[in-house]
């Protein structure tokens, strides 16, 4: 099985969705994984501010959705069906939040990923965002996932920090088989 295998058996009819086919021609975006078995989640190249803790959700959901609005509206709706959330928190006040999502088995191996991550504003370029990622990936990573995937991201450069790495690239047509 391919990575393009996994994409297309995770996202079925993905590139004939209105919303992929209406994104701009010259706009493209990457996959990313990361290895748990056989590769290290890196540390962060700089400290986080002080303070600030890392753990699944377990608050209310007015409280969580409002965070999602602050970052990105159009998520709100995800958000609103559920699902396992892990955030990083300023006291009792969410500053950055994720989908933990189980990509089921393919060829053998366990995928899952964070998703929809997001940063409320005022938390951002502090490192927050990508303490929370690099800490679900843990959790995945403990609980015995083979591979953890980073789906439909322009920022490759910001996961590749911790160690994931780009294994397909596509556009609004399809896959960039050249990247």
């Amino acid at each position: 099985m391919t990575y393009e295998d996994i994409f297309i058996a995770n996202n079925p009819s993905f590139f004939e969705k209105e919303n992929i086919k209406n994104l701009p021609e010259d706009e493209s975006f990457a996959e990313l994984i990361i290895d748990l078995k056989n590769e290290k989640i890196k540390p962060l190249p700089y400290d986080c501010p002080a303070g600030i803790s890392y753990a699944e959700y377990k608050g209310d959901k007015e409280t969580l959705i409002k965070a999602v609005a602050a970052v990105e509206d159009g998520w709100v709706k995800y958000f609103e069906e559920g699902g396992r959330v892990f955030c990083a928190f300023d006291g009792d006040e969410i500053a950055a939040f994720c989908f933990i999502t189980d990509m089921g088995m393919h060829d053998g191996l366990h995928v899952g990923g964070p998703g929809c991550v997001g940063t409320v504003p005022k938390y951002r370029k502090r490192g927050i965002g990508l303490e929370m990622v690099r800490r679900a990936t843990q959790v995945l990573a403990a609980e015995g996932y083979d591979i953890s995937w980073i789906h439909y991201t322009h920022l490759a450069h910001w996961y590749e920090k911790i160690g994931y790495h780009t294994v397909l690239k596509w556009n609004r047509g399809g896959f960039i088989k050249e990247y």
